[in-house]
């Protein structure tokens, strides 16, 4: 039986730290399928479908199956949905594991047959965030160290006018 990764997020940008952990779940999934969450109420600079095709685009290389969703309900109720049996999250420091932790213990409690997988991000993608990013793109400064090609391609197109 194939081993399905959920690993979910808003992804606006994908970062060089979203690859690290889906070069660490390719390790351990059979295939991985990329949830991005759309919440109504929050307008983000790239819409679903963009944030869609840059995840497929970047991920070509990676030596595992990807898919793509998007989901604007219950990350576990996606992952059900998707058919996981793991959910993979990335952490950078003791905040995110303090914060993923908490949801980890809640989707067990909704989900008990889905195991939550802590992935620790590499030294050299640790401090990339996905908002820092966002800032320094806004500011024409130079991403291409924290994303992929596509995404700093993208990123120049959205703050060149």
């Amino acid at each position: 039986m194939a081993r399905i990764g959920f690993y979910t997020g808003s992804f606006d940008p994908l970062t060089n730290g979203h690859l690290d952990v889906l070069r660490a779940g390719a390790s351990i999934c059979d295939r991985i399928v990329v949830g991005i969450g759309v919440h109504p109420g929050k307008a983000p600079l790239f819409s679903a479908a963009e944030r869609e095709n840059l995840i497929r685009a970047s991920t070509k290389s990676l030596n595992v199956a990807i898919d793509v969703v998007t989901f604007d309900g219950l990350a576990v109720d996606a992952a059900k949905k998707a058919g996981a049996s793991v959910i993979l999250r990335g952490l950078r420091d003791g905040t995110d594991f303090d914060y993923e932790m908490q949801m980890a213990g809640m989707n067990a409690t909704m989900a008990p047959a889905i195991q939550t997988i802590f992935l620790p991000a590499s030294p050299a993608v640790r401090h990339i965030t996905a908002t820092l990013v966002r800032q320094i793109a806004a500011l024409r400064g130079d991403v291409s160290s924290f994303v992929p090609v596509d995404v700093a391609a993208a990123l120049k197109t959205k703050f060149s006018s």
